[in-house]
């Protein structure tokens, strides 16, 4: 396939994740609980994993071992930090209403992220097809139990299920607008800058978003939640390490 193939087929499979919040509507909330956090934790070892094992590896190979390869390291992390601030910060200091500002804040704010997604994904695929196949896995990795809190949160808020799954969708779909800007841009703009920029994005979901959550704790009540405690911690750990360790051989075998 062509690159720009590459770019609309990924854009359309991860824009069709969103429909993955679905599932909360069959499952029992004991079983969803239970497989979150370790896809949670599982997703922060892929995002470092990939960060530091491909995507990094790979801007120093086409842009040399220069400071811009950082700066623009950098500039990955602090966008995500600024769209978090001015987005989901306010998540905590809303009222739950029927159709109120938490879902279309979420939407809002999932929007934006994933047109930056779709820009640094499609920026991978234009430097190197099976380096935009690793972004896209492991950015797809991140999507899957962000999407079933999303889709959780929306009917929360009083949305109907077909409204949630389709303005989740909508949004979802700034992915692959991001990938085609990126590609109309590459032929006039080195957009090699997009990979640094899209592990310092990785880089930060991972160390403020999810890592907090697979780590925290509460003090249990008695000794059976402590066990119960202690067999969570494992489960997330080896989902964490799995995550790590599948991204590490993988740039063993290519």
């Amino acid at each position: 396939m062509s690159t720009l193939s590459w770019i609309i087929v990924s854009g359309v499979a991860m824009s069709s994740l969103a429909l993955v919040g679905s599932i909360t509507l069959v499952l029992p909330e004991r079983t969803l609980e239970r497989l979150v956090m370790p896809l949670v934790a599982f997703a922060a070892g892929s995002l470092l994993g990939g960060a530091l094992f491909h995507m990094l590896p790979q801007s120093i190979e086409v842009l040399g071992n220069s400071i811009s390869v950082y700066l623009w390291l950098v500039a990955g992390f602090v966008t995500f930090f600024v769209l978090e601030q001015y987005l989901h910060w306010h998540h905590c200091h809303r009222m739950v209403g029927r159709h109120g500002h938490l879902g279309y804040l979420i939407l809002l704010a999932d929007g934006a992220h994933n047109f930056i997604g779709g820009l640094a994904v499609a920026g991978a695929f234009i430097i190197d097809i099976h380096l935009g196949v690793v972004t896209w896995l492991v950015a797809a990795a991140h999507e899957v139990p962000q999407e079933l809190g999303d889709f959780g949160i929306l009917i929360h808020s009083g949305w109907s299920r077909h409204s949630a799954l389709l303005f989740n969708f909508a949004s979802a779909l700034t992915f692959l607008v991001g990938g085609i800007v990126a590609y109309l841009l590459s032929g006039t703009v080195d957009v090699a800058f997009l990979v640094p920029f899209a592990a310092g994005n990785f880089l930060y979901i991972a160390s403020a978003d999810l890592i907090p959550q697979i780590t925290e704790t509460t003090a249990p009540p008695s000794e059976q939640d402590a066990r119960e405690a202690l067999r969570e911690k494992i489960e997330r750990s080896v989902a964490f390490g799995a995550g790590l360790v599948i991204l590490l051989l993988s740039t063993m075998i290519t």
